[in-house]
Formats: structure tokens, C-alpha cells, sequence
């Protein structure tokens, strides 16, 4: 399944902005062949007192070649500068990540960290009168400490946005999968995981009612492919089997496709989430071995993921799972476990990740700190890979060969 990233962040942004009545146009840079000409032209013609940048990810998470992203927003912000003199401001979930290296590597005048829809209408409103921005939540300014975040108990204050505001209109609409957003934060604590430093640990959800009518009006404009970016669709349990019934209510002929994680699911769930839609499921158990899962702070036993999966073949979804090789305490053994593993769940669709991009704030971070994999200075905005030592040359041949034999494998 190829998915185009739509800009749902950033149209989440420009709808709370609109609420709070500002004048707001949206520029997706995606469809645009000529980004400079694009950003020239739409500055002339709207003049804009505010210009916002969304950043979705610093990079690709390829270890062996890795792709870094903040370039061309670094050249996209720097002709904004070249045609008008109107303040620049960064956000969006990768630069949560990184508020600080990554606001000093762009050159971008403001920053927001977390939720913006609450703030950055709050930020156009000082800068338009000239009021200083010190202080606000999540905000970070050059060369000032920044304050701490806010994050909205309640999503359903937030607006959600009209279509036609920020997806291409084009002759196949049935082409885009639309990325939904019900929950944010995740209390799992993986090693690895970035999530909690974007969304936070506590989830925040958005009313099951709100979404389904969000769903239903998308539908009613000729979307039907959605895929939920929820890092865990079925937690809690009884608000995702109650999304799954207002969903099912309203007779949306939807093609659903969600993130799961593997303990805490029931039969139910599994045949609420085909009637409302669901076609296939991503399966982040990362690993084969029960003694890496706990390493990685994982939740559940390999027992638990064989369980789920076969939940869902039952009920008639498709499953793609992911294998994340070469952390901390990882072996040839432990792959092999892996491997092995993988191939008795007879997935649809399998993702396999060599080394891990090692995030600040996590207890990976701290891993590799301590093998002097890297520096106490490093702010790790430019790619840094965990991969245990004695892997570097066997693994990277090791699931070559075995995806050779797999066309399911990628």
C-alpha cells in the first residue's frame, strides 16, 4: 500500500487559525513541481503577515542511506525571506522532536512544540499587534529558554478541516488515502519511540460521534480510503469498539487501514473494525523474541502477537507487520527468532528495519550515550543508527537473503 502524506496537520492548524479569524491560505509543496516559483507566487498574490511551515519528519530512518528532509524546508523558508519580510514560524511533528537544533538549522524565526492549534492563532494574534511572545506555551524564540507546552484535554475543541481546504482536487479522489486522526499521546514508553515527545504520554481523543461525522463528510465528497494515524488504534478498548459502531452506523462503504498494537484486543474488536471498514492492520510488534520485547519496553509476549493476528485473519483483515533488528541486546540468535516468527504468522505484508535512529529524550538515547555510540552533545538532529556492534556486517546480508525468497517482504 503506497500512501501519499497529506498535509492533515498543517490543514489542522490553518482550520483553528480560520476559527480564530484570520485570513488563511494553505500551500502544499507536495504537488507542486517548482517549490520556489510556487512560494513566490502565492506570497505575491496573498501577502501574507504570518508565513507557517509544517515539518512532518527530519528524515527517511534509513540507516543505510539516509535521507535527510529539513534541507529543502531550509530553502523554502530561506525564499520566503527572499520575497517578503513576514515572519517565519516552524512547526509540525518532526519539529517537536527537535525544537531547538531544528529551529537554529532552519533559520526560522519562531517555533511552536506540540499542539498548534491552540497557540499559533495565539502567536499571530501578538505578532500582529507587536506583543512579545515570550512565555507562551511551547513556544520557542532564538536564544530564549522556551516554556512549557500545553497539550488540549479535550480534541473535540479543536477543529477539524473541510476538505476541499487542503486535499488536491483531482479527477480520482478515490486514489488518496486521507489520514485520520482520532487519539493523540501514548503512555507505551517503547525505547525507541519519538511519540511522547509530539503528542505527550496522556491519550486525548476526539468524541467517536465527531469523527464518524468527519468520516461521513469526507465520504460524502468522494474520499473512501482512510488510514488512521493513531499510534494505537485500539487503546482504550471501549472508545475504538465505539468508533468502530458509529462508523459501521452511518453505511460508509469505507476502505480503512489502521495501527494496532498487539495485546489488549479482543474478537470484538477485530469484527467491529472489518464492519466499519478496516482492510488491513500494521502490527508493530518489532520483534520474535520475547527477550528483546522486553528490552525495547514493550507490553506483550510473542504469544500475545500470534493471538492478535490470527483475530484478525479470522475477521477478514489483512495484516502487515513490521520487524525493527539490531537494538540493544540483539543477537543472531535473536533475529533468527525474528525471522522465524514472522514467517508462522503468514502476514499479507512484512517491513523490515535494520538499526534503529536513535531520538533524544529516549531511553535509547540513553543506551547509546552510555556505549559511546554518541556524544553527550550531539542532538542527534542529523540521522544517528543503533546497531549492536557485532551485527554491522552480518544483519544487513542476513534479511537480504531471506527477503530474496519473500515477495511478501519488503
Amino acid at each position: 500500500m503506497n500512501i501519499l502524506p497529506l498535509p492533515l496537520g498543517l490543514a489542522m492548524v490553518a482550520a483553528a487559525s480560520r476559527r480564530a479569524g484570520h485570513d488563511v491560505i494553505l500551500l502544499n509543496l507536495m504537488f507542486e513541481g517548482d517549490a520556489e516559483s510556487a512560494i513566490r507566487d502565492h506570497i505575491q498574490e496573498f501577502r501574507p503577515g504570518v508565513i507557517g511551515l509544517s515539518v512532518r519528519n527530519i528524515d527517511d530512518q534509513n540507516m543505510e542511506a539516509p535521507k535527510f528532509l529539513l534541507s529543502p524546508i531550509r530553502r523554502a523558508l530561506a525564499t520566503c525571506r527572499r520575497v517578503c519580510d513576514a515572519p517565519t514560524v516552524v512547526g509540525g511533528a518532526g519539529y517537536s522532536i527537535f525544537p531547538e537544533s531544528a529551529l537554529r538549522y532552519l533559520g526560522a524565526n519562531v517555533g511552536i512544540r506540540g499542539e498548534e492549534e491552540t497557540i499559533f492563532p495565539v502567536v499571530l494574534e501578538r505578532i500582529a499587534r507587536r506583543a512579545s511572545l515570550t512565555g507562551l506555551p511551547g513556544v520557542y524564540l532564538p536564544g530564549r529558554p522556551p516554556t512549557d507546552r500545553s497539550f488540549c484535554s479535550n480534541l473535540d475543541d479543536l477543529p477539524l478541516p473541510e476538505p476541499a481546504s487542503w486535499i488536491p482536487s483531482v479527477p480520482d479522489r478515490a486514489e488518496f488515502w486521507v489520514p485520520v486522526q482520532s487519539r493523540r499521546g501514548c503512555p507505551m514508553d517503547c525505547s525507541f519511540c519519538s511519540t511522547s515527545a509530539i503528542e505527550g504520554r496522556s491519550i486525548r481523543r476526539h468524541s467517536p460521534e465527531m469523527i464518524a461525522d468527519w468520516l461521513e463528510q469526507l465520504a460524502a465528497s468522494g474520499f473512501h480510503n482512510f488510514h488512521f494515524v493513531d499510534n494505537t488504534f485500539n487503546l482504550p478498548l471501549a472508545y475504538a469498539k465505539e468508533l468502530c459502531r458509529k462508523i459501521f452506523e452511518r453505511d460508509l462503504e469505507l476502505n480503512v487501514w489502521c495501527i494496532v498494537y498487539p495485546k489488549w484486543i479482543d474478537s470484538e474488536l477485530a469484527q467491529l473494525m472489518a464492519q466499519a471498514g478496516c482492510r488491513e492492520v500494521s502490527l508493530g510488534f518489532e520483534s520474535g523474541s520475547n527477550r528483546i520485547l522486553e528490552s525495547i519496553n514493550k507490553r506483550f509476549k510473542i504469544g500475545e502477537v500470534r493471538t492478535v493476528s490470527k483475530m484478525f485473519a479470522d475477521a477478514g483483515i489483512q495484516r502487515r507487520g513490521f520487524l525493527l533488528l539490531g537494538g540493544p541486546g540483539e543477537t543472531r540468535g535473536s533475529v533468527e527468532e525474528s525471522l522465524e516468527f514472522a514467517d508462522s504468522l503468514h502476514l499479507d505484508a512484512l517491513k523490515i528495519t535494520v538499526g534503529l535512529r536513535i531520538y533524544p529524550e529516549t531511553p535509547l538515547a540513553t543506551t547509546a550515550l552510555a556505549e559511546g555510540l554518541i556524544a553527550a552533545d550531539d542532538d542527534l538532529l542529523w540521522p544517528r543508527f543503533y546497531l549492536a556492534p557485532e551485527l554491522k556486517d552480518w544483519l544487513p546480508e542476513r534479511v537480504a537473503a531471506y527477503k530474496t525468497s519473500r515477495s511478501w517482504v519488503m
